[in-house]
């Protein structure tokens, strides 16, 4: 081949697409701006925006695979069909709200608290973390939906390495620039740190707080049902927790009984969108106390649900809202 071939095919490579030259297109959009295009759609930054998608998963015969409640960390045994007729119930409060519902349809046997979604993810404005669960019991569960998500187009952008262990339903979002998340049983200090350095990257602010001895989530004792109201449960929501919220501009209100919370988990409901929440049904007291406040709310009967130490909150995984 003559040099001057040579030279010519040097810079045919090098005029190429490929190479940079005429055609190139550059990815010029961030993460965020492709979530609906060429990720699927998800993400929020609020916990009282409006709606748009969940993850559930339906329990079948894992629900009852142990007569010890214990050892599959639940607080009675269930009975199957009942808690399928309420887990279908509060699918179809969704849909009648304009959600859509997507379904884990794990690949082989689930565990048994596989239906706790919240527990196993924790969305943001870029896609999700995934959480780790602190238990054995649970050990595996953030895989099926791992899987579930990457099938739906959403971004995992972390998960947990080496010991942390984080669950969903101990973080939430107070305002777009600011995060809150709770350690305690099952989140650890690890896990928190890999948590607050994901947001750290997106600008995020992230306030740490600490949670009782003896509680499970930060979900259970603090929920938002607008940009400027938080409802708490009055001596497990710690002093730093209030006072973050009164920063960011929330009215930090506590509900009325808190044997509604603990029995009837009266706190365990999601915001479907500006003072509208969907919550188990049974808690009269604690239903006025948030009509009062101008809080529109749907109710589900959630009596054989809850036996597995859960309700609506904890069973649904959040996968988009309006974005503020």
């Amino acid at each position: 081949m003559t040099t001057t071939a040579k030279e010519n095919t040097s810079n045919k490579s090098f005029n190429a697409a490929a190479y940079g030259g005429e055609g190139w297109s550059p990815r010029l959009q961030s993460l965020s701006e492709e979530l609906g295009s060429v990720w699927g759609a998800c993400g929020l930054s609020t916990e009282w925006s409006r709606l748009k998608t969940v993850l559930l998963h339906r329990p079948g015969p894992e629900l009852t695979g142990s007569t010890n409640p214990d050892a599959v960390q639940m607080l009675e045994p269930l009975n199957l069909s009942r808690a399928q007729a309420q887990h279908d119930a509060i699918a179809q409060a969704y849909r009648g709200a304009g959600v859509t519902v997507h379904y884990v349809d794990p690949a082989g046997p689930p565990a048994p608290n596989q239906m706790f979604v919240a527990d196993l993810m924790f969305m943001t404005p870029e896609g999700v973390i995934l959480a780790r669960p602190a238990s054995t019991v649970r050990a595996g569960e953030e895989r099926q939906v791992a899987r579930r998500l990457a099938d739906l187009g959403v971004p995992i952008i972390r998960s947990m390495r080496e010991r942390g262990t984080f669950e969903g339903a101990d973080a939430m979002w107070l305002d777009p620039q600011t995060a809150i998340i709770g350690r305690g049983l099952r989140t650890n200090d690890e896990g928190t740190a890999q948590v607050t350095h994901a947001l750290n990257e997106m600008g995020v602010t992230v306030i740490q707080v600490d949670l009782p001895y003896g509680s499970m989530h930060l979900m259970g004792m603090l929920r938002i049902v607008d940009r400027d109201l938080a409802i708490g449960w009055p001596t497990r929501l710690v002093h730093r927790g209030v006072e973050a919220l009164k920063q960011c501009g929330f009215q930090v209100v506590f509900i009325p009984d808190e044997k509604e919370a603990l029995q009837g988990m009266a706190l365990n409901f999601v915001t479907l969108g500006p003072r509208e929440l969907l919550m188990p049904a049974g808690n009269s007291m604690t239903q006025a106390f948030l009509e009062n406040l101008g809080v529109i709310c749907h109710t589900v009967n959630v009596g054989e649900l809850r036996k597995a130490a859960g309700a609506i909150g904890c069973l649904t995984g959040i996968v988009e809202r309006e974005l503020a």
